[in-house]
């Protein structure tokens, strides 16, 4: 296929540009790596020096995705794990198999990122690039969907439960939501004013955190070691996969859903990449150590679990299985009120990974042109933080906390921004395959990085599966799932969304257009703290081919004399 290649210079890059078809594509470096990146042009420009900084190093790498995995998960879900599998030897074993699909996702993170080595913003930038046809179309889905559900309610509900835990006070339903929005409003502000700070700060609470998990696995393995006062700590182990034929389909895939959820996280430090100085070499060691480090500490915190307490005691405790431990080893309120502590600390710090990371992924998703108010979305101003996401973040999150009422119509919006999320990941794998073959065909440069073929059809298998098993129903029957409705409202209504978003992107990009007499291109902005982004202008019908010549694919003005050259062009193409 012939490849037509020139170089533009304007005064504010030096990109390399090359055509196929009707896509058009650009090779430009940013000033975090020397390699360059790659991507079709109506995708958001490379900001080739991050106004955000370079302060994400292989520390903030690896305590960006713990903190995000680690939030109160190990501390709570074990029981649910392990009714749902039947078995203790069959609840450890999923936390193998949710390690494995993590791994096999986190491969796929991987490659794209080394073939966009300068741009931040993760699932933004490579479904952008892997399905660039039809123009806008999966920006504009995946930005609308994102702006929907960028809200952290259910985490901010769950740390302002912890406080009154911690406080031993009692709680109202209006107490704890005014808990939970001064908890989270507190988050927001500090990430606001410095970004070099603000990351610093949340390293160290993802230190605590990673210590605590420590703490409790070798705490555990001393009492498996029988040096404690537990009289039988290997009771659970010797059986260990007894009850595991009472498992249903339903609970199964019920605690494999928990399972993932837990490890949901260890893609958040790719939502940072062009902070990162060297990505492909940095991310390439510290992400999968992230992943490994967070996979050990969740099979040992449960074999401490287990080794402590009996099987019955873990299913039928109304509380965490990480406070019964801490009462049957320790056996002080001291030591049930420190474990409070210790999980309040935790859930901030996993407010504060998720505000980091989907902060620079709704940036990621403003940068594109498709969403309106660019600026509101793009700029750093004035304190070189991504305030507008941050904003809506915090009002998004306020008013869930505030509006729907306690109980299933709580439960029902936190299930319902995570389908919608699996059916992203699931393109998002099969993008990688795409994404291979736009680059093989184009001859573009390998990256330096390839995930194992078999890795990624892993990934694509374990994505299928969580997309269609919680359409299967509970043995209970269609309202026995965690919710007094139909079991699986969440997934349906979640597609419903995805599809409405699609609906907006026909109407927006395609009727007006027709209706109205004109067609969208793109130009670029270029802001006073150095931000870079497209923004999608209306062109009339009868002024387009005078716009594409003085235009280039990114939206750039083209110099003069180039221009008259891609006019006359133009003209002869016409005849």
């Amino acid at each position: 296929m012939g490849l037509q290649r020139k170089s533009e210079h304007n005064g504010q890059s030096d990109a390399s540009s090359f055509s196929s078809g009707d896509l058009q594509y650009t090779a430009e470096a940013g000033a975090n790596s020397s390699v360059p990146t790659y991507q079709e042009a109506s995708g958001a420009p490379v900001e080739v020096n991050s106004p955000l900084g370079y302060s994400v190093g292989w520390i903030t790498v690896i305590f960006l995705n713990l903190s995000k995995m680690i939030g109160t998960g190990v501390f709570s879900t074990p029981s649910t794990v392990l009714k749902g599998a039947g078995s203790v030897g069959l609840a450890l074993f999923y936390w193998v198999i949710g390690f494995f699909m993590a791994g096999s996702s986190l491969a796929v993170y991987l490659e794209f990122s080394s073939y966009f080595p300068s741009r931040s913003g993760s699932e933004v930038v490579y479904l952008e690039q892997a399905y660039p046809r039809p123009k806008y179309f999966l920006p504009t889905v995946f930005a609308m969907q994102s702006v929907l559900f960028s809200f952290s309610s259910s985490n901010a509900i769950v740390l302002a439960q912890y406080l009154f835990r911690l406080a031993e006070a009692q709680s109202t339903p209006w107490k704890l939501k005014g808990v939970a929005v001064a908890s989270y409003s507190a988050a927001v502000l500090v990430l606001a004013f410095n970004t070099k700070w603000s990351l610093r700060f949340a390293n160290a609470v993802g230190f605590v955190k990673l210590v605590t998990l420590i703490f409790i696995g070798i705490t555990g393995l001393v009492v498996l070691g029988g040096h404690t006062k537990i009289e039988d700590p290997k009771a659970n182990f010797r059986d260990a996969f007894a009850g595991s034929s009472s498992a249903s389909v339903y609970g199964a895939t019920n605690a494999l859903v928990k399972v993932a959820f837990s490890y949901a996280g260890f893609e958040n430090a790719f939502n940072v990449v062009n902070e990162v100085k060297n990505p492909a070499k940095t991310l390439r060691w510290s992400a999968p150590l992230s992943l490994l480090l967070v996979a050990t500490l969740y099979v040992l915190a449960n074999i401490a679990y287990f080794s402590a307490a009996t099987k019955e005691e873990i299913l039928g405790s109304k509380v965490v299985a990480a406070s019964i431990f801490f009462q049957k080893v320790f056996g002080t309120s001291s030591a049930s009120r420190a474990l409070n502590f210790l999980i309040c600390l935790s859930a901030f710090g996993n407010l504060l990974a998720v505000l980091v990371g989907q902060s620079r992924l709704l940036r990621e998703c403003g940068r594109q042109g498709v969403l309106p108010f660019t600026k509101f979305w793009t700029s750093t101003r004035p304190f070189g933080t991504p305030l507008g996401p941050y904003t809506l973040k915090w009002a998004l999150t306020v008013l869930m906390i505030l509006a729907p009422p306690a109980g299933d119509a709580f439960n029902f919006v936190v299930d319902l921004g995570v389908y919608p999320t699996q059916a992203f990941a699931l393109l998002l794998a099969i993008g990688l395959l795409l994404t291979r073959r736009h680059r093989k065909r184009h001859n573009i440069p390998p990256s330096g990085y390839k995930a194992w073929d078999v890795v990624v059809g892993f990934s694509i298998l374990s994505n299928i599966y969580m997309l269609v098993a919680p359409w299967y129903p509970p043995t209970t029957g269609a309202k026995g799932g965690d919710v007094s409705f139909w079991y699986a409202t969440y997934c349906a209504v979640g597609l419903g969304i995805i599809g409405l978003c699609g609906v907006y992107y026909y109407i927006y990009i395609k009727v007006l257009p027709r209706l109205g007499g004109y067609t969208f291109r793109q130009i670029i902005l270029q802001m006073e703290d150095g931000a870079t982004a497209h923004k999608l202008v209306k062109v009339p019908n009868e002024q387009l081919k005078t716009w594409d010549a003085e235009h280039d694919a990114t939206g750039r003005e083209r110099g003069r004399d180039e221009a008259i050259s891609t006019a006359v062009d133009v003209k002869h193409d016409r005849v």
